[in-house]
């Protein structure tokens, strides 16, 4: 169990995440579940440059640690994540080379092997929606708002928005909610499809815990192909589908992780997996 959260910070400099200071996030380890919290809330945790930084770093370091078998993504002081830092003063317009940063951190998130869920409480919008939309798993509480806010500040949707969003709704609902730019609920995303789960703000907590307890107990090894063949889904054929299905599961029987399941099964008890 851990927490990384000091005062300063450098995130340019090398060695693990654990020696480098954090500080617009906070991240917690707690029985193989890495929580990441955006912390900014003076800013209802917009993204400045710093912290796309440090978002890029921390995937990739999560992304690295077979002893992190699931990620949380969640915002502190009753916000999620209300989009980039657009305020006076807090940073330049990114220009090409920024947006192709901002593009990494995005695709740094996309490519973490473990399953992630967004724990959404207050608004997310923009790339804060976005960051949502790039996990596995949102739950929301119902006091959440979401977003695609940027044409009311005359900017195009990023951070994957329009490769995501046609994915989990369709091509004309995607541009209802990116070129209009309505703020929606909870009930609302919901039902358009951009949510897994709504529960009370009491219960947020307790229904995000359940299932990253039961992803963090399931087989890393087996979770994370078949995160990357629904991943890859919309861009391969049937054939090239099963192809790859036929590939990963070659891989799954030769793991001690499958060995242990059919053992468990025969034993009628439950398996404990050890990614291997």
């Amino acid at each position: 169990m851990s927490d990384t959260h000091p005062e300063s910070a450098d995130v340019s400099a090398g060695g693990p995440l654990a020696e480098r200071a954090l500080r617009t996030l906070r991240v917690h380890r707690d029985a193989g579940v890495v929580t990441v919290t955006l912390d900014r809330p003076h800013r209802k945790n917009a993204i400045d440059e710093l912290m796309w930084d440090e978002l890029e770093v921390t995937f990739r370091d999560i992304g690295s640690r077979s002893e992190d078998r699931v990620v949380v993504i969640t915002g502190a002081g009753g916000a999620f994540c209300s989009g980039a830092d657009l305020s006076p003063g807090a940073a330049d317009p990114p220009g090409l080379a920024g947006m192709r940063h901002v593009g990494d951190v995005c695709l740094a998130l996309h490519s973490l092997p473990q399953p992630t869920i967004a724990k959404v409480h207050g608004v997310a919008a923009g790339a804060g929606l976005n960051l949502a939309l790039g996990c596995d798993l949102i739950v929301a509480s119902t006091e959440a708002r979401f977003s695609e806010i940027f044409s009311r500040r005359g900017l195009s949707v990023d951070f994957g928005g329009s490769w995501v969003l046609p994915r989990l709704i369709g091509l004309h609902r995607a541009k209802q909610l990116v070129l209009l730019a309505d703020i929606i609920d909870a009930t609302e995303a919901e039902r358009l499809g951009l949510l897994n789960k709504v529960v009370v703000p009491e219960e947020l907590d307790a229904a995000v815990a359940d299932w990253a307890r039961r992803l963090a107990e399931g087989p890393p090894l087996a979770l994370a192909q078949s995160k990357q063949l629904l991943n890859n889904s919309h861009s391969v054929t049937l054939a090239q589908a099963l192809d790859d299905e036929g590939r990963a599961q070659t891989i799954n029987f030769v793991t001690e992780d499958t060995t242990e399941a059919i053992a468990a099964f025969l034993e009628k008890r439950q398996p404990r997996f050890q990614g291997r």
